[in-house]
């Protein structure tokens, strides 16, 4: 049993790979549309570091980039679309798809949804802040969250129990924000456009456990590409 627990431990660590790969690459493709030089598309460049962080090819990311921005024939073209509801115990949920067939992701989206509430546009949204989202770790020992913020111009921030922070950012000042946080002693794991509750919903017990299985099998699909939650920590 120990041989055969390891061997599906490691399939499912590369499945779980093979899967962020794909995200990072749909994000890759869609942020080259605009152009194809990472140093004059602040999306594609953070979209670029994000994949190298997670080792992938020089070879993959060039195809991805030349795939989005039409240098290459046949490039698939992914569409970004937005879903929102609630998950059970009315949990607000944002779901955000890239995807090549929108009427393959919607049919998906409200299977999942069954044991939620698939709502409108802008039914729960408007309970939700659109943000940047910088994920940061300092980079030094004697590295001020607070001060980190400050100098670099962000809105807000947390403080994890291992250290890391999360910077909030006004969206136009997301690729601002995360230039300048390595001047301050943190070194920027992700940065991304993202919703931040203004009301998080706080759970417990078999009601926090029936509203993560829900997120998770939301999560599995492969056309989901952020999942947002008004869910206290």
């Amino acid at each position: 049993m120990g041989a055969q627990w390891k061997a599906k431990h490691r399939e499912a660590a590369a499945n779980a790979k093979g899967k962020l790969f794909t995200k990072l690459t749909k994000e890759i493709m869609i942020a080259a549309r605009t152009g194809a030089d990472p140093d004059m598309n602040p999306r594609l460049r953070m979209a670029v570091e994000a994949a190298r962080k997670q080792s992938m090819t020089r070879e993959t990311l060039e195809r991805a980039i030349k795939k989005g921005s039409g240098q290459l024939d046949g490039a698939v073209s992914y569409e970004k679309v937005v879903y929102e509801g609630f998950a059970p115990h009315q949990v607000p949920v944002i779901v955000e798809c890239l995807t090549d067939n929108v009427n393959r992701t919607i049919s998906n989206i409200r299977v999942l949804f069954r044991k939620g509430q698939l709502g409108a546009s802008g039914s729960v949204s408007w309970d939700f802040d659109h943000v940047g989202l910088i994920e940061a770790s300092p980079s030094a020992p004697d590295a001020d969250v607070e001060l980190a913020a400050i100098e670099a111009g962000a809105q807000d921030f947390e403080v994890e129990d291992d250290g890391s922070a999360l910077f909030i950012t006004d969206m136009t000042d997301l690729d601002l924000v995360s230039k300048a946080l390595p001047d301050f002693g943190f070194s920027v794991d992700s940065a991304k456009i993202g919703y931040r509750p203004k009301n998080p919903v706080s759970l417990a017990g078999e009601a926090l456990a029936e509203v993560e299985a829900f997120l998770g099998a939301i999560d599995d699909d492969d056309d989901v590409h952020e999942v947002y939650v008004g869910l206290a920590d």
